[in-house]
């Protein structure tokens, strides 16, 4: 898109505009003016005097914010290559420490991180092309560790398995204040940002850069001195970027939607943009290239559209600024003007400085006011009080039927959040007086300003992006010249009947190569180029009317909600209790290999496990059979139906994969409202238990600690769960070894000489491990905050079990050396004993010399419509030569291969029956036996 090309022209073509500073220098700056205006920190008058307390520090004078979401190379810690490896979590522990008290002692500087948890259905086709590139650079990096045995490019960096989440809890560890936004995440952070009062805002995308931030810094180019005492980065000067390209603040909002986004895309202004450059433009020779239509490189189109809207005398008149913009558009004019006014109304929100709001805000967190810039906070009515799990813009989501809320008395759990282990237990998320009173204190906090009303988390529509409000893509300049496109037209046919996907089913084609190849992407930015829109991902994403969800208690929603905006809570959560939907990452995988499956599919039972917990599908279950039961009539539970959004091998990110809830076997699950509030020791054991049972390893050994420490748990859970994938055999002996040798080894906390720690040639079936290993870890911690976070989280961060670069030189020590594990474990016996123990209760009740299944059958030929086949085609091949003896014992069966019916046999039998016995008493036989079905079929 248009607008995320203009972060790198400010990098690129506007020099003046890109300053360096010093974060801490400009801090220590902000503290001594304050202190001579006798101000209080923050830049507002000082409250009044209270008793001092000297266990409460002074809040610190000045407040930064970081969009996590674009800076997670940068609080990784870099651009290291050792990433490739699977992650050095203790590496990127070590440079957040430094971090938080290089801004906390040295400049008095406080980190705020806000974190991307929402879904954002609206920008599916962003994701999905995102997804796909990603997807080619993981095969870039495979093929290059394959042939060189080396780690990729830094250009190439594709961040590991579960990295947010672990930057996530690495920053609560270390007392930074954590969010995470819930609906459109650039909005709220830019809202966040100007209702609390913060002083600049680290990020590195181009939204921000047209929303008109007072001090916006770039996280690309965040350096951290050795010392700790200077933090070096970029600041943007928007006055000057407008200066240049002569424009004024007030049309940064049309300029940013004539640039072509996520509501208004770059195929429907293909040709406003070509008609800007003229016919006798150096490029205008590309305007058709072998009947392919193109698009204009991107800094060529931020220069014209910003001298045409430079141009504009009434910019308020968006209805005759559009048909000026579209009058060449020959099919839906009216279309995209709407979309035009709407991507301008998207921006004015976030770009305009209004009055402070009446009402409360959602976004407002105490101790928090206007910032010394004087940036006023955005009005109640446009970003503030957002009722829960409302969307900001009703054009961008789906309509959602309300729940009917039914007020009822508070119990004894009405202020208890997980019990015993929670992540809120830290003093900055109890210092908010809005907690300390009334029922729910421990959920309402102050976004729960409407919490009498919560919204049905049912699709029933297909999404926004491909509804008639923002309809597919396609060019006026395909209308004019007739060239060729890759879009989707207007028209769709909707499924009215879904077919239910289940995650024990391994899909025909995942091994296998897709269909078509896709076409080649570069990984360097290079504007000679231009893309074709054959290239593109089409706008148009496949979305499927699923069943309607159970209903949530309103409890549950609340506590939900708030754990999701204070950052406690794995965001899928929220996802699948409010929309039913997930948007799972692409992993490293090598697509040319079968042996290894794709994590998408090798991790689905776990998480199919998971939605029958949140959905209390096993108390649903048992309740419907029993009322089935007294009414004597058949058992008829409603499937719950989830979509995931994926790209692997095989499978477009373009069209969601429907997977069903399951419940467990062994024993079942209590509902939700009971598992996450319950106080009971025996709600403590169930907690645990449907953790165990969504890892497959409900086992007494898993919880005995000599068998398996309690901060190994959830690591030994994963390669449990990895050692039962029914498709195989996923880890060999040397390479669990490797896992668990790791785990123990002393080098685990030694970041320094790990950074020193050699390795002479990767191994590409190691990086798959690691990879696959921390896909696992992001979906038990998925399962054990699903489940009432059972296991603390502080045994759940990686760094205590796992470090890439450690284990990629463990397993070539056992793999290509050979070596026996007490040299695994540098001579130490007592980590060998350890190790032993273990593998022991990983491998309990598991078979290792099963046979994996054989291979499904290529698709049957071609048969017409009209004359289906007679006998359904097997999913595996029958066995060829002489026929196993039949086992000891009744046989019920003809032997043989005998292709006769079920049905036709009886029917045999009755009419050899009736050779033997008159009528007359045949009948009374059959009264007499019961056996109404062969009365029926005679």
């Amino acid at each position: 898109m248009g607008v995320q090309g203009f972060q790198e022209f400010l990098e690129k073509r506007c020099p003046g505009a890109v300053v360096p500073v010093d974060l801490l220098k400009l801090a220590r700056t902000v503290a001594r003016q304050q202190h001579r205006a006798g101000l209080s920190p923050g830049g507002y008058p000082p409250p009044p005097a209270q008793p001092p307390s000297p266990a409460a520090p002074p809040p610190p004078p000045c407040r930064v914010l970081v969009d996590a979401d674009s800076a997670l190379q940068r609080l990784y810690g870099g651009y290291q290559t050792d990433w490739v490896c699977g992650g050095q979590w203790n590496a990127m522990l070590g440079y957040l420490a430094a971090l938080s008290q290089a801004c906390l002692y040295q400049g008095g500087l406080e980190l705020v991180a806000m974190f991307n948890g929402t879904l954002a259905k609206e920008r599916l086709p962003e994701w999905a092309r995102r997804a796909q590139g990603e997807r080619q650079t993981a095969q870039l990096i495979v093929s290059h560790v394959g042939n060189k045995g080396t780690p990729p490019p830094r250009a190439w960096f594709l961040p590991p398995a579960c990295l947010a989440h672990c930057i996530r809890l690495a920053m609560i560890r270390f007392r930074v204040k954590v969010f995470q936004s819930l609906e459109d995440h650039h909005l709220e952070v830019v809202s966040f940002f100007r209702e609390n009062g913060f002083h600049g805002l680290i990020a590195h995308d181009s939204e921000y850069a047209l929303c008109n931030i007072p001090s916006y810094y770039s996280s690309h180019a965040l350096k951290l001195s050795w010392n700790g005492k200077n933090l070096t980065t970029n600041q943007f000067l928007m006055q000057e970027v407008a200066k240049q390209l002569g424009l004024k603040m007030s049309n940064f909002p049309i300029f940013a939607a004539l640039l072509g986004n996520h509501i208004l895309p770059d195929e429907d202004l293909a040709a406003f943009h070509w008609s800007l450059l003229g016919p006798d433009h150096p490029l205008a020779s590309l305007k058709v290239r072998a009947h392919q239509l193109v698009l204009p490189p991107c800094d060529v189109v931020i220069k014209a559209v910003s001298e045409y809207v430079a141009t504009i005398k009434d910019a308020s008149n968006l209805d005759a600024v559009g048909k000026e913009i579209f009058r060449h558009s020959q099919s839906r004019t009216e279309d995209k003007i709407e979309r035009f006014k709407k991507a301008v109304e998207y921006y004015s929100v976030a770009t305009k400085q209004r009055p402070p709001p009446l009402n409360p805000s959602p976004f407002v967190v105490a101790g928090y006011g206007p910032n010394q810039f004087g940036v006023p906070p955005l009005p109640h009515n446009q970003m503030g009080g957002v009722p829960v799990g409302k969307p900001m813009f009703g054009h961008q989501m789906p309509p959602k039927l309300q729940y009917q809320h039914h007020p009822f008395p508070p119990g004894p759990n009405s202020g208890f959040v997980f019990p015993p282990h929670h992540m809120g237990d830290f003093s900055h998320f109890h210092d908010d007086n809005l907690l300390k009173g009334g029922p729910f204190s421990g959920w309402s906090l102050p976004y729960d300003t409407t919490a009498s009303k919560f919204h049905n988390h049912l699709t029933l529509k297909p999404s926004p992006s491909s509804g008639q409000e923002s309809s597919p893509s396609s060019s006026s300049d395909e209308d004019q010249n007739g060239a060729a496109s890759n879009h989707v037209t207007d028209t769709r046919q909707h499924k009215t009947n879904w077919e239910e996907s289940s995650g024990d089913k391994l899909p025909q084609n995942w091994g296998h190569q897709a269909g078509g190849a896709e076409p080649g992407q570069n990984m360097g930015h290079n504007e000679s180029q231009i893309p074709s829109l054959l290239s593109m991902a089409t706008r148009n994403h496949m979305d499927i009317t699923t069943p309607p969800l159970p209903p949530v208690a309103p409890e549950v929603l609340r506590v939900a909600e708030h754990r999701h905006r204070r950052g406690l809570m794995y965001p899928y959560i929220y996802h699948v209790l409010t929309k039913g939907e997930i948007k799972l990452p692409v992993c490293i995988e090598d697509e040319c290999n079968a042996d290894l499956p794709p994590a998408a599919i090798l991790f689905r039972p776990a998480r199919q496990y998971v939605y029958g917990v949140l959905f209390s599908l096993a108390e649903t279950q048992r309740r419907l059979e029993r009322l089935a039961m007294r009414r004597r009539l058949p058992v008829d539970v409603p499937p719950v139906i989830i979509k995931e959004w994926s790209a692997y091998k095989g499978k477009s990110p373009q069209t969601p994969e429907l997977v069903s809830a399951l419940t467990f076997r062994e024993w079942t699950c209590p509902n939700l409202k009971k598992l996450w509030l319950g106080k009971a020791v025996e709600d403590k054991n169930r907690r645990m238990r449907a953790f165990l049972a969504c890892m497959k390893s409900d086992t007494p050994s898993m919880l005995n600690p000599a068998n398996v420490p309690t901060h190994l748990l959830l690591m030994c859970c994963v390669l449990r769960y990895m050692m039962q994938w029914p498709g195989g055999r996923i880890l060999l002996r040397h390479e669990l070894d490797a896992f668990l040798a790791q785990a123990v080894s002393s080098q685990l906390y030694e970041p320094d000489q790990l950074q020193e720690l050699k390795i002479e040639k990767l191994d590409t079936r190691g990086v798959q491990l690691a990879a696959l290993f921390m896909s696992g870890v992001d979906t038990a911690l998925f399962a054990n905050d699903a489940c009432g976070q059972p296991v603390p989280w502080e045994h759940c961060c990686p760094w205590i079990y796992f470090d890439g670069k450690l284990f990629q030189s463990k397993l070539i020590r056992a793999g290509r050396e050979k070596v026996p594990l007490i040299e695994l474990c540098d001579g130490q016996a007592e980590q060998a004993a350890k190790v032993e123990k273990m593998r022991q209760s990983i491998l309990e009740g598991i078979n290792l010399n099963r046979q994996p299944p054989p291979p499904l059958l290529p698709p049957p030929p071609f048969m017409p419509p009209m004359m289906p086949p007679f006998y359904p085609v097997p999913l595996y091949p029958r066995a060829m030569g002489s026929m196993p003896p039949p086992p000891p014992g009744r046989n019920r069966g003809f032997s043989g291969d005998c292709f006769v019916s079920c049905r036709t046999r009886c029917r045999l039998w009755c009419l050899f029956l009736t050779f033997l016995f008159p009528m007359q008493e045949f009948i009374p036989f059959l009264h007499k036996e019961a056996n109404w079905r062969l009365r029926v079929w005679l």
